[in-house]
């Protein structure tokens, strides 16, 4: 597969240009991406080693019009099922499998779509992924918020209704270390009723930190479970150790939270064995955690600032909703997030199918929220660049009346606390 992306080289500094030179040239250069650094917890568990004997023996185009059949036919999807069902062989089956998908929703979620936002603290990052807007080669506005300001963002996105929150970073522990993040969690608790984070993967004692300062689940996207891939696109930093971050969502759960999230990032390698290597994940922790609350997103590629050429590999709408129904006939429990990388016409239709979760008022920028929510028409802070260009812009009072109007509930949260 060809390396359709780019990362623009403009202004770095002579030293950089020269260590960005070098690891792209000399593979000897990098860090081996399968080997753990000091530091890392390293856990014996099994669930790694059953998701890729799966992917790696996937071979989806043995699948015929008959195992489709017979998976659509069968009461309980078993994992040779699913693998049937994400192969090209049923692309014909997408209306049967939207009306399957669409059943068991509602068997198990009734007409409820919950509404969350995220909110980005900050975007310094120490990772060199060739693909993300915050890779720390890309030349963008950096910027890290105080805690006096992540408070003010928080107070702006509270008073417009939203009960629940996402707090993400860059990936750098330097710039935005366990506690930063952890006092941004507890900033948080004041003003949300959930609260969920994505950043860099941490061992088990920081995870029970940030639970305990009020973060109740942790996403982590695999971004792609082809380990040769992987190598390819991550070059530099602790993301390019790709065992450490499979293992992110148990050291979580580990650590105390009540939930986790798992994704691939569509467009990165082959979408069908990305796709079953993700759900997999799901259905291996599921047994392994019965306690836990899982869930899945599907993001694909969006463009970034300095390459607007970045789309997702093969993966247009059709074969992204044949993976979402697949994904709730194969996992009827789990919930399943679509994010404003997609399409306001997209999302306003799977949620009447397979999605559970949508996001509103969404910015993937540093401390623009109050330019967003109040629509100043000039921006009078200094703020930080986005992590890639979103196509779905409701507000949340947009997208409560839009969710309506399908017939559906819109749910802000359903959680009740005792403390």
């Amino acid at each position: 597969m060809e390396n359709h992306f780019f990362v623009d080289s403009d202004e770095l500094s002579p030293k950089a240009l020269e260590i960005k030179h070098r690891i792209e040239s000399d593979p000897k250069a990098r860090t081996n991406h399968m080997e753990y650094l000091p530091g890392m917890d390293v856990l014996k568990s099994d669930i790694c080693e059953k998701v890729m004997s799966h992917m790696k023996s996937y071979d989806y185009s043995k699948y015929t019009a008959l195992d489709v059949r017979r998976a659509l036919n069968h009461e309980r999807c078993t994992i040779d099922d699913f693998k049937a069902l994400l192969s090209p062989a049923a692309e014909p089956f997408l209306e049967e499998m939207a009306k399957r998908a669409s059943q068991e929703t509602s068997k198990h979620f009734g007409n409820t779509v919950y509404i969350f936002t995220p909110i980005y603290i900050a975007n310094y990052c120490e990772n060199y992924c060739i693909y993300c807007g915050f890779n720390c080669y890309n030349k963008i506005n950096r910027l890290k918020l105080s805690l006096e300001e992540i408070e003010h963002e928080m107070k702006v996105i509270s008073d417009s209704g939203m009960e629940e929150i996402l707090i993400l970073t860059g990936e750098s522990p330097a710039m935005s270390d366990v506690r930063y993040i952890g006092e941004a969690c507890k900033v948080a608790r004041k003003y949300f009723r959930m609260v969920g984070i994505e950043v860099y993967p941490v061992n088990v004692s920081d995870y029970k930190y940030l639970h305990e300062c009020g973060a109740d689940y942790v996403t982590v996207f695999q971004e792609t479970y082809d380990t040769d891939r992987y190598e390819q696109l991550h070059l530099m930093g602790n993301k390019r150790i790709w065992p450490y971050r499979f293992d992110a969502q148990e050291r979580a759960l580990m650590g105390g939270m009540r939930g986790v999230a798992f994704s691939a990032l569509l467009g990165l390698s082959d979408f069908r064995k990305d796709a079953l290597a993700t759900a997999l994940h799901v259905f291996f922790l599921q047994r392994k955690y019965p306690h836990a609350e899982m869930s899945l997103s599907c993001p694909r590629l969006r463009p970034i600032i300095n390459n607007e050429t970045i789309n997702p590999l093969d993966v247009g709408e059709k074969q992204l909703c044949q993976i979402l129904c697949a994904y709730r006939i194969f996992l009827p429990f789990a919930g399943i997030t679509v994010s404003s990388r997609e399409s306001a016409q997209f999302r306003n239709g799977i949620v009447k199918i397979a999605a559970t979760k949508v996001s509103a008022g969404v910015s993937t920028g540093i401390g623009d929220h109050e330019d967003k929510y109040e629509k100043r028409k000039e921006a009078t802070d200094v703020h930080g660049d986005e992590q890639f260009e979103i196509a779905d812009e409701r507000s949340l009072q947009n997208m409560y009346s839009d969710i309506s109007a399908e017939g559906l509930q819109p749910v802000l949260n359903d959680y009740i606390f005792t403390s």
